[in-house]
């Protein structure tokens, strides 16, 4: 045949047939769509900060932030000291100084969370009721005032039952005066349920904002919530199924995120108290079962901690800020983009490996997404997949000031509203893709 006839097509089924594949499948459809409606696409904080219910007070983001310029001042007071201390290149040891420094003055925190739990412990229930309460005023005044970190809230108790109604009691005293304060609720709220078990916890949870909601004229589903995943019987039943999967089911849309309680969980397996940390091989395998089943779901994972503190003289302080930039650069590589911080003088280091991470792989993504959009040629051929991962890794960069829109849109030649179009596609334009 020669060049620009056309080619004869024709098939040998009936249009029924296609018909009715799809109206069986229908079901299927729906159930991929709700069970699965992917990213939302909001920014995720790259930690949490838990800071105890008595000790957190209206100035505590800016002091966590001066505190932590102050250990640069005394441990890294340059570039180049903290760079010889990390490791990092010639190259990047400018841009990652100064903008960890940047970070601190401007954004200290991301996102932070006044701890009702375990950081706080039982007391008598008069003052938790007061700590409670004045929680919920004070971030209601940090968000109208512009001081608030982009995410913020508390902690609860448990739903076992010996501090269930605490737990209860709590956030109930905790939203009530946070609405009260603020006329609503502010969308950086964030609210974490510990120590989940079973399903049903979960279940008892969803029951509980639905009670709120309806008690105070919210909207339904208003109220989100982070399911932490602190023992043995939330990642594997007794049954042998994946629990942590069927608590995102049961928490009916509302759950946010995936916690990994590192100290809890090691403990909860025996692990010794020497070895509990985040790179260990039962954390690893928790948490690529968290990472597994949030896949697709919306729901994010995040990792634990270090409780090694960056205190005393340099010497130490040094050994303890490369493990903690260690664990959190190996937190990134294996997709866990959030973590939890427990002292001011993680920050430094939080910072530094993520704004190395970004930086390091800015120029070799930006060139990918710029090919794969524009249609250029290259050495790899990626796919709208992999397109979407690059995409959502421009994306984070710039969310946590790692990378900035106008260098990002020079590599790429794309807007910021374009990113996010290849970052959240639709469900489609990945399965029709070849693979």
């Amino acid at each position: 045949m020669g060049q620009g006839q056309q080619e004869t097509v024709a098939t040998s089924l009936a249009g029924a047939v296609s018909e009715g594949i799809s109206a069986s499948l229908a079901p299927v459809d729906a159930e991929l769509d709700r069970r699965y409606p992917g990213d939302p696409g909001t920014r995720q904080p790259v930690h949490t900060v838990y800071v105890p219910g008595d000790v957190f007070e209206a100035g505590t983001i800016r002091t966590w932030g001066d505190r932590a310029l102050a250990a640069l001042d005394e441990h890294a007071p340059d570039a180049a000291s903290f760079a010889a201390c990390l490791g990092l290149s010639d190259a990047l040891a400018e841009p990652v100084y100064t903008r960890v420094r940047a970070k601190l003055e401007r954004e200290p925190v991301e996102d932070l969370r006044v701890d009702f739990e375990d950081g706080y412990g039982p007391r008598p229930d008069a003052e938790e009721d007061a700590a409670a309460a004045r929680a919920g005023r004070l971030i209601a005044e940090a968000f109208s005032q512009g001081a608030a970190a982009p995410c913020m809230g508390i902690r609860m108790k448990c739903m076992e039952a010996a501090v269930r109604d605490r737990g209860i009691r709590t956030l109930d005293v905790f939203l009530t005066a946070l609405t009260q304060a603020a006329g609503g609720l502010p969308d950086g709220l964030v609210l974490t349920l510990p120590k989940v078990t079973y399903p049903e916890q979960v279940t008892a949870m969803v029951r509980l904002l639905e009670a709120f909601e309806k008690a105070r004229g919210l909207d339904a589903g208003r109220l989100g919530f982070e399911i932490q995943i602190e023992t043995s019987q939330a990642i594997l039943a007794a049954d042998g199924t994946a629990t942590v999967a069927r608590m995102i089911q049961a928490a009916e849309g509302r759950a946010t995120g995936l916690h990994y309680g590192t100290f809890d969980y090691s403990a909860c397996l025996g692990v010794s108290a020497a070895h509990q940390a985040s790179d260990h091989p039962a954390a690893d395998h928790a948490k690529a079962v968290m990472q597994v089943a949030a896949a697709g779901t919306g729901v994010r994972v995040s990792d634990g901690s270090t409780n090694v503190l960056p205190v005393g003289p340099t010497e130490k302080v040094h050994d303890a800020w490369r493990l903690h930039y260690g664990l959190t650069r190996r937190a990134l590589a294996r997709a866990y983009y959030q973590g939890w911080d427990m002292h001011p003088g993680h920050l430094p280091t939080r910072y530094a490996a993520v704004f190395a991470f970004y930086r390091e792989g800015f120029a070799q993504a930006a060139e990918r997404l710029a090919r794969y959009a524009h249609r250029a040629g290259g050495d790899v051929m990626d796919e709208p997949a992999t397109a979407k991962a690059l995409s959502g890794y421009l994306l984070r960069g710039l969310d946590c000031g790692a990378l900035d829109l106008d260098e990002v849109t020079r590599a790429t030649g794309l807007s910021r509203a374009a990113m996010e179009g290849f970052a959240a596609p639709r469900r489609g334009d990945l399965t029709a893709s070849a693979s």
